[in-house]
């Protein structure tokens, strides 16, 4: 009889509602909402891409496209995401095969889960 163990993965999702709240006094409430909607949308294309790239094993470009997910994700107050990607970046850089898979899995699951709750946070302000 095998034996099967399931890894559950449940991280937390650190936003810095500062980097928000600097955006709003900054930008004003429309200008601010129009940012962060631009970032997370940004956000959601790139993380995507960089997934393909993996896939197709463009390691290259995925540097390229998870580099970019740092500032962005900095903009917008997503700490924990900014961090990984550029974990990820540094995984490629030492030409770490097995380190990039995993930072970049570990990237996708927070990058969607900093998107909820930065979405989920804006609808409460509005």
């Amino acid at each position: 009889m095998a034996n099967i163990l399931t890894v559950m993965h449940n991280e937390t999702v650190r936003l810095d509602p500062g980097k928000l709240s600097e955006l709003y006094a900054q930008l004003g409430e429309a200008g601010a909402e129009d940012v962060v909607c631009r970032a997370i949308e940004e956000l959601a294309v790139r993380l995507s891409h960089c997934e393909r790239l993996w896939r197709q094993d463009d390691i290259p470009n995925l540097r390229k496209s998870a580099r970019s997910l740092i500032a962005i994700a900095e903009q917008i107050g997503m700490t924990a995401m900014a961090g990984i990607a550029r974990d990820v970046t540094e995984a490629i850089d030492t030409d770490d095969q097995a380190a990039v898979a995993a930072t970049l899995f570990r990237l996708l699951r927070v990058g969607e889960r900093s998107l909820t709750a930065v979405w989920e946070q804006q609808d409460l302000s509005v």
